[in-house]
Formats: C-alpha cells, structure tokens, sequence
C-alpha cells in the first residue's frame, strides 16, 4: 500500500506553489520601493495608519461621529500594506517550504513577537473594558470602542511581522536583482 501524504503535508505543498507562482507575478512590482530605506518608509506608514487606528478606536468612545474615521484610515491602510507586502516578499505570511532556513528563522522570530504584541495590545484592551464598564457603567459607546480597540490591537499584531522583516531585511544583493531580472 502507498504512503499518501496526510493533508497537512498536502496543504503545505499546495501553500509554497501558490506562493511562489504569486511571487514570480509580484516580484518585478514597484522596484524602487524594494530598497531598505524605502521599505522603511512603508513601514512608517503602515505604524501611521495603524496609530490612527488606535487613535479613532479611543475616540469613539466620546464621540460616536469618530467611527466614520475607520473607513478613511481603512482605505488608507490597505494599499500601504499591500505595497509593504509586495516589496518585502510576503516573507512574513511566506510558507516554510519558500523559504531559506535563514528566512524561515527570520520570519518565525517575527511571528513570535508578533503574537506577544497582539496578546499584550488585547489584553489591554479587554482590561481597559473590565475597567471602564465596572467604573463608568453607563458610557453609551463603551462596547463599540472596546471592539475598535480590540480591532486596532489586531491590526497592529497582524502587521508587526511584516513591519520587523521589511525593516530588519537588507538590500537584495546585485546579483540577485539580476537573476530575478532575468527570470
């Protein structure tokens, strides 16, 4: 009887060709962006909107027009980290098999901290809810800014794996720009 591989084992290899296919189609988009110093650039950006995403979730809870905020800071957000995305590889939602045991250490360094900053930025918020809702019983928006709160927790966890590889990760060799080139 043959040895068929489980279905994680298939997962696996279905997530890597993906990813590579996508990665031959985005790996000659926006080339100016792809240095260090741009990337940093992004990166800023992306902490900006993720700021604001804070900053708006904190404010709805005084004013209820502040929701309306999310759409902007939302519309802003997406192309910035897509682009952050497309320029830095996706090395950090990469599957292992993509990568090298260097880039696999890199990005599983990062997920880690990514987690410790999503629990610890969740963990305040459900205190900050705890708190509030036991001191100030009668805030009308208190559960609609807890839940901004918890999103924009979310988000900045979400993207700080990204953020730490495209701003740790160095300059692609030459030689690398022009085996790509050549691809």
């Amino acid at each position: 009887m043959s040895e068929r591989p489980d279905i994680l084992t298939r997962y696996q290899a279905y997530r890597t060709r993906r990813f590579l296919e996508n990665d031959a189609k985005t790996r000659h988009w926006l080339p100016n962006w792809r240095t260090q110093h741009r990337r940093r650039i992004l990166v800023v950006a992306v902490l900006a909107a993720d700021l604001t995403f804070v900053v708006v979730s904190i404010s709805t809870l005084f004013f209820s027009w502040a929701a309306i905020v999310w759409i902007p800071a939302a519309v802003i957000f997406i192309p910035i980290w897509t682009a952050l995305q497309t320029v830095s590889g996706r090395h950090s939602d990469a599957p292992t098999g993509a990568l090298d045991e260097w880039e696999v250490q890199q990005r599983n360094e990062a997920r880690s901290i990514g987690l410790t900053v999503t629990q610890g930025l969740v963990l305040v918020a459900a205190f900050a809810l705890i708190f509030l809702s036991t001191t100030f019983p009668d805030l009308p928006r208190l559960a609609y800014a807890g839940g901004g709160w918890t999103l924009a927790a979310l988000m900045i966890g979400i993207s700080t794996p990204a953020i730490i590889l495209a701003w740790i990760t160095p300059d692609p060799e030459p030689e690398d720009i022009e085996y790509f080139d050549q691809q």
